[in-house]
């Protein structure tokens, strides 16, 4: 590891993924932002879903102000985040053939409304799985994760893909197989991973990107603001009774 102290190669690297992303996904995101944007002007309704640590990212843009107030969690027991005991089995789960399609049977989701599906390995069965059977479903789907795993390591989903083959739009986080950012040779791994920072910017990218297409089609972006400035409640209790029946996270 070169000069300079952990901290500061850590954001340096997150900082040079972040450019990354603009200069090589800009693409992507805007093609994913209108895909949003596309699905809201038709009247779908919008999830977002993510396992372990991937979670993050999608819980990250439900019910947020200054986000859209469509964007819905798609939550799967036992997998969202590490509230699960032991943790562990929340990785297991991911591997679990069948769970995924059985999520989707019970969810809300139907034709004509777009899933984002952040994984960053995309790797396991759970959101290979979900990907296949959402499309199957009439359902758009968006898989943001690090493509780098495709070709680095083998999927664990029968049909031997991964995430990335089963999307309409594919967001590439340029993630290294791994994520970790930092070597030391005092230290005996690599250590400070970099996924949730850049996975949560491209969403946040992807959601700006909506929010403006939407606008610049005359059509009112679904924004909440925050509750903690004066009229926030009274501006997000309208949004809401405009769209309550595609917002489920209140009910």
């Amino acid at each position: 590891m070169s000069d300079g102290t952990p901290a500061d190669l850590f954001l340096d690297a997150a900082i040079g993924l972040l450019r990354r992303v603009r200069e090589e996904e800009g693409e992507a995101v805007a093609a994913a932002g209108t895909l949003l944007a596309d699905t809201v002007e038709a009247g779908g309704r919008l999830f977002a879903f993510g396992a372990g640590h991937s979670s993050l990212a999608a819980q990250d843009v439900v019910y947020r102000a200054g986000g859209l107030a469509l964007m819905n969690l798609l939550a799967v027991p036992g997998v969202v985040g590490v509230d699960v005991n032991p943790a562990v089995l929340g990785s297991a789960l991911e591997r679990v053939d069948g769970l995924a399609s059985a999520v989707l049977d019970s969810s809300p989701l139907r034709a004509g409304d777009a899933l984002v599906i952040i994984s960053l390995s995309g790797r396991n069965a759970l959101p290979v799985e979900m990907a296949l059977h959402a499309r199957d479903l009439g359902i758009k789907v968006i898989g943001v994760t690090s493509v780098a795993y495709a070709t680095e390591t083998a999927s664990r989903h029968s049909s031997d893909t991964f995430l990335k083959d089963h999307c309409d739009v594919v967001l590439d986080s340029k993630i290294a197989v791994g994520d970790a950012e930092l070597t030391l040779d005092t230290v005996p791994a690599p250590f400070a991973p970099a996924s949730t920072v850049v996975t949560s910017a491209l969403m946040q990218s992807v959601l700006a990107t909506a929010a403006a297409t939407l606008a610049d089609r005359g059509v009112e972006p679904p924004l909440l603001r925050s509750g903690n400035v004066d009229g926030g409640h009274a501006w997000n209790a309208r949004i809401m009774e405009k769209y309550g029946d595609r917002i489920f996270y209140h009910r």
